[in-house]
């Protein structure tokens, strides 16, 4: 293997198209001076599509995570009981915050590798009228599950006046996300994943309904406090010294997504969805989740009769591949493949020839290529 020579196909960070890094070498400019007001005049309508939504979206400079807390520090009254979806890592991080900030939380716990079904949270909010705030996951980063927003919303609303919060870091910009026409009151991104850029950004949107709560909102915050967002932004500015390189990098993978299509990047991810799929079960390997609860982002793997760490590690050893483990208790005993972003049919196909050499040389016995031959029937349709 080339030592410099390593191909990253984890669920986030994801590559890097090479225009965007490119993009991002650019000479530094004034922060509050008119070029980086002419950035940001440029960046922020091109922003609203992939939310699906005619709110502005909020730049915040910090990791997925910021844009979750921000959601949890500005939509969420002390003294307010709110619900949160747990089908996985990320689920448990939104009840952890809320459960920091003293909130009165309460927990819907889904087997991880499922989906949530919206009937089960009808049923959890009939129960509790007084909620006023619901946190899910769009994609499950941690098992490859995506959940049903657009229902989920649809349940939300119809059941109870509370506010529908979603996590969408590692999808948004992979998938079709309709925040105004669903429902979705706040809807939150990350800039290392389908986003195609370096850890370092947030992207936070809101609804005119979450905007009514956030303004009566007596909770103290600071830094994440979304009205000094909306407010700067509407100056094409921002509250706090913005990440420029950043920025710079946004613009160009803005550029290179209104190039190819939005429906095209969302029947691009779902392909490489199908492509991966159909290759671990051309070889009989068990996946973690079902084809419709399925993430056209990250798929996970839980294999039988062979060791996840063991075919990590060769694969890393021999090629520079990387993917990822496990998280919690299924440490060891999944491996996860994240295809979004920056990734194309192409990448799938050479990741599929490299694990079938992985998995022989572990000793799982496979005929080579079958699962490159099921990748290249969906990809030839």
């Amino acid at each position: 293997m080339l030592p410099d020579h390593q191909l990253l196909r984890i669920p986030g960070p994801s590559p890097i198209p090479p225009s965007v890094q490119r993009a991002m070498s650019q000479q530094m400019i004034g922060h509050r001076g008119q070029e980086t007001k002419d950035l940001l005049q440029r960046i922020k309508p091109k922003l609203m599509p992939i939310f699906g939504t005619e709110q502005e979206v909020m730049i915040i400079a910090g990791s997925g995570t910021a844009g979750l807390e921000t959601a949890v520090v500005n939509a969420v009254n002390p003294d307010d009981e709110v619900l949160v979806i747990v089908t996985g890592s990320f689920g448990e991080r939104f009840a952890k915050l809320c459960s920091e900030y003293r909130i009165q939380t309460h927990r819907l716990d889904i087997e991880w590798g499922k989906s949530v079904s919206p009937e089960s949270v009808e049923r959890y909010l009939r129960q509790h009228p007084s909620i006023k705030a619901v946190f899910s996951t769009y994609c499950e980063t941690s098992t490859g599950v995506l959940n049903p927003i657009e229902e989920l919303a649809q349940v939300v609303h119809h059941n109870s006046n509370a506010l529908f919060i979603v996590d969408g870091v590692s999808c948004v910009g992979g998938v079709e996300s309709k925040m105004d026409e669903w429902g979705v009151d706040i809807l939150i991104t990350g800039s290392q994943k389908a986003m195609m850029l370096p850890a370092g950004l947030t992207f936070v949107a809101a609804s005119n309904r979450a905007w009514k709560v956030i303004a009566a909102n007596k909770r103290p915050r600071f830094y994440l406090d979304l009205k000094k967002y909306q407010i700067t932004l509407a100056k094409d500015s921002t509250p706090f010294t913005p990440a420029l390189s950043l920025l710079f990098g946004l613009e160009q993978v803005l550029k290179l997504m209104e190039e190819e299509g939005l429906e095209q990047v969302y029947a691009r991810h779902q392909l490489m969805k199908n492509m991966t799929r159909a290759a671990f079960q051309a070889h009989g390997i068990p996946l973690l989740t079902s084809d419709t609860s399925a993430s056209p982002t990250v798929t996970a793997i839980k294999p039988a009769d062979f060791p996840a760490e063991e075919l990590r590690r060769i694969i890393k050893k021999e090629f520079g591949l990387s993917i990822a483990g496990g998280q919690q208790h299924l440490e060891g005993e999944i491996f996860r493949i994240g295809h979004m972003g920056y990734c194309s049919p192409a990448d799938v196909l050479q990741i599929i020839g490299i694990i079938e050499i992985g998995l022989q040389k572990i000793g799982k016995a496979i005929d080579l290529g079958k699962g490159i031959r099921a990748a290249q029937k969906v990809y030839i349709g």
